[in-house]
């Protein structure tokens, strides 16, 4: 992930560090208001599950975002200050870096990487730092009754693991 976010463009790196550092998805990160950014802590409602949540962001990420934050939105439309960036322009710029490494032999060809990836990155580092995978569950806001699918996201770092002995090499 380290390298991903060193060759992505600068606002699609902070969309990407938005994400670690809270685990919601590209399309929540992308339409936080700059009134919300304002505080560094505040609700969101999330677009694909109407569910809402508290996140917070470290102040140092808060003072990257205010800095390049537009009227509106903290991720201003390329063409209209009104509308915030598209998921598909972080998802293409993505792809560009991911294909780039991908040549350069440093991402294994069949290793997925996506924006949603930065949510698994997420994941991970929850469980490593509470053991508990309701914990997880609770901070994604995933369904208590689709428990496997936190269980998916808080082990993908083993399955990233496997795949890669797989594909003969180590991590």
């Amino acid at each position: 992930m380290g390298l991903v976010l060193a060759a992505l463009q600068p606002p699609n790196r902070l969309v990407f560090e938005v994400m670690l550092a809270t685990g919601l998805r590209v399309g929540d990160v992308l339409s936080l208001t700059t009134a919300q950014i304002q505080r560094q802590r505040f609700t969101v409602r999330e677009q694909k599950t109407g569910k809402t949540r508290r996140v917070y962001l470290p102040a140092k990420l808060q003072l990257q975002l205010l800095a390049q934050a537009g009227r509106l939105y903290c991720f201003e439309g390329r063409n209209d200050w009104r509308k915030h960036r598209t998921r598909q322009a972080v998802w293409k710029d993505c792809q560009r870096v991911a294909a780039f490494f991908r040549r350069s032999g440093a991402v294994p060809r069949g290793v997925a990487v996506s924006p949603h990836s930065a949510r698994k990155v997420y994941a991970v580092g929850e469980f490593r730092r509470t053991g508990s995978l309701d914990e997880v569950r609770r901070k994604l806001n995933h369904d208590p009754a689709h428990a496997a699918t936190t269980l998916l996201y808080a082990m993908s770092d083993q399955l990233d693991a496997q795949q890669l002995r797989a594909l003969g090499r180590h991590k």
